[in-house]
């Protein structure tokens, strides 16, 4: 199997797979290649639609010259625990930032948000982050403020009285039902804008059936969540009322 950087001509194959519609896991299959690289490759730059081979091969030649220009010769990846491989923690975590920037989630946000969930605690303060990330506590403080009002982290102070943003087990719940939230006010808008476009006008329909899509959407996704919280919270082993 290949290791190393991608090729030119791997990247070539990458965005011919691309065009031909085939998933990352058959594209990596033809390039001997794991999943997660070509996921990476295609998130980094651009994503599936406009991904560009010669594009991406540039860009990965500065980041590279960037690197070489910044980290000192003695640096070295910090130690881990749990007899962690540290490169394969570090690949991992650019991965996992890459593809929460896939769904639509800004960089510096993408970044902190993989920063805090690979960690063992579940939790970092803003100097930690600072430091780990190599970024502005500016940086950090809005990222958070964005993580926080889409419900995916939380604040604490520890025994110190230290501010820690946190992502435990129910974050993502938390994040389902802030998203249920937001799409409630878009449906009350869109029936708002029924009764003044008309209700027997194209564009009044259209309205409604924005809200009947997107109310129905909104009630499963919150019933589903609010499911699976109950169930994947229940311990082994604890009787259940069926």
């Amino acid at each position: 199997m290949p290791g190393g950087r991608l090729t030119q001509q791997e990247r070539q194959q990458i965005a011919l797979g691309l065009t031909d519609g085939l998933a990352y896991a058959e594209i990596a299959r033809r390039l001997e290649r794991p999943t997660s690289t070509v996921t990476r490759e295609v998130m980094r730059n651009g994503g599936p639609s406009a991904y560009r081979a010669e594009v991406a091969h540039r860009a990965t030649e500065r980041r590279a010259h960037r690197r070489r220009r910044t980290t000192p010769r003695d640096a070295r990846a910090p130690e881990q625990a749990h007899g962690r491989d540290a490169e394969a923690v570090r690949v991992y975590e650019e991965t996992f930032t890459t593809v929460m920037m896939g769904s639509g989630m800004p960089t510096m946000m993408s970044r902190v948000m993989a920063c805090i969930t690979l960690t063992d605690t579940g939790s970092l303060t803003a100097a930690e982050l600072v430091q780990r990330l190599n970024v502005s506590p500016a940086s950090v403080s809005k990222a958070i403020t964005f993580l926080e009002s889409q419900g995916m982290v939380r604040r604490e102070r520890d025994e110190r009285r230290r501010e820690r943003y946190v992502v435990d087990d129910d974050i993502w719940y938390q994040s389902m039902m802030a998203s249920a939230r937001s799409t409630a006010q878009i449906v009350e808008i869109a029936r708002q804008g029924v009764t003044v476009l008309g209700p027997d006008t194209p564009a009044a329909i259209r309205l409604e059936n924005i809200a009947r899509f997107l109310d129905f959407v909104s009630e499963s996704i919150t019933r589903a969540a609010e499911q699976a919280r109950d169930i994947l919270s229940t311990k082994p082993g604890t009787p259940s009322d069926d």
